[in-house]
Formats: C-alpha cells, structure tokens, sequence
C-alpha cells in the first residue's frame, strides 16, 4: 500500500484546507484509514479514522465539529476537510492505512496557521 499527502500550506486562524491522500497498491486489503499528525516537540495525534466502507468515523475530541473525514474508494482517494484552523492545528498531517498485518505511512504534508 502507498500513500501520497497533499494539500498542506500556510492558513490564517479561522481558515480552511482540504487535505487529500491517495491510496495505491493493495487497497482491497485496508480496514481503516486515518489522518494522524505531530507538531514539533508534541506526540502524534491521531486526528480522525473512516472505515472501509466510510460507513464509520472517529475523531479527536480537538477536532470535532470543525475537521471531516471522507473517503472515495471508487478514487481511491481519502480526504480530510479541516474548518475554523487554530494556531494549535499547525502540524504534519500524515494519512495511514491499516491493513490485518501492517500500518502504513504517507510522508506528510506540513499545515501551518498562523495566529
């Protein structure tokens, strides 16, 4: 499974991005996919989760109300549209898969808001 991050940048407090991951390789395989991030000198957070079928949807208490998880299988594409960004959101944001054996990473996309 591969994963490819985009759609990070620099935001104003207050703003909004759409982060999209596209997933590759054995798709079939996946269970769950996730957004996680890290800011510098923080642990990584995970952010929000959608299952196979989009059908089920967790998020960060940080996070809700303001981030949305979706995901298009038909696109093999995953999403996560992030509303009302605070100077705290600013991190890398990485999209994971979790398959029945192995978690896998995308490299990241840096989200910066700035205050």
């Amino acid at each position: 499974v591969q994963l490819v991050e985009s759609g990070g940048g620099l935001v104003h407090t207050g703003g909004s991005l759409r982060l999209s991951c596209v997933v590759s390789g054995s798709t079939e395989s996946i269970v769950t996919l996730s957004w996680n991030r890290q800011a510098p000198g923080k642990q990584r957070e995970l952010v929000a989760a959608i299952s196979s079928g989009g059908g089920s949807t967790h998020y960060a208490d940080s996070v809700k109300g303001r981030f949305t998880i979706s995901r298009d299988n038909a696109k093999n594409m995953m999403y996560l549209h992030m509303n009302i960004l605070r100077p705290e959101d600013t991190a890398v944001y990485c999209c994971t898969a979790q398959t029945v054996g192995r978690l896998y990473w995308g490299q990241g996309t840096q989200v910066t808001v700035s205050s």
